[in-house]
């Protein structure tokens, strides 16, 4: 007889793969087991993607020893214990304004992104923007990575699709050139 876990506590690095990677290819094979993340990572890509993988809890290194069990009880009582930080940045995300998208590109972002495809330079961004070269280099790097692409014109086709595709509501990106 195999017994199965009924909560597993796994942080984001691990030495193979990532806890989010991992619970994406065991979730699978143990539908009944409870997931908690336990890491030191807290940013949003980290929280989400750990989330979406079949999470069911979230809390951070350095939480008490009384902390840890009270998130084991209640993640066995049917709960979903988040560390306080955690919590507010998932209901923060509940709470996004409509100049978000199914990306999670910020408002600056998306400016940015429009501004891309109005064929302007980073140098023109920053002066149209009022911003640094470099935070619009900076802009881009996050744009791709949340887009899952590589360059300009790979973002711009993605995003041109999405918004063709009619899931953007409100955004005042010209794709046309």
């Amino acid at each position: 007889m195999i017994h199965t876990p009924n909560i597993v506590i796994i942080d984001i690095k691990l030495k193979m793969l990532s806890g989010i990677d991992l619970i994406n290819q065991i979730k699978t094979l143990l539908p009944d087991t409870q997931f908690l993340i336990c890491t030191g990572y807290q940013n949003d890509e980290h929280v989400f993607s750990a989330l979406k993988a079949g999470a069911s809890g979230y809390i951070v290194k350095g939480a008490s020893y009384l902390e840890i069990q009270n998130a084991i009880v209640e993640l066995y009582n049917g709960g979903a214990p988040m560390s306080p930080y955690i919590a507010r940045k998932v209901i923060g995300m509940l709470q996004q304004k409509t100049d978000e998208n199914k990306f999670g590109l910020s408002h600056r972002e998306l400016e940015v992104l429009s501004s891309l495809s109005e064929g302007l330079l980073y140098k023109e961004i920053s002066e149209k923007l009022n911003i640094s070269q470099n935070t619009v280099k900076n802009h881009c790097k996050n744009i791709y990575k949340r887009l899952h692409v590589q360059n300009k014109i790979e973002a711009l086709n993605k995003f041109a699709q999405y918004n063709f595709n009619g899931f953007l509501l409100e955004s005042n990106i010209n794709l046309a050139n």
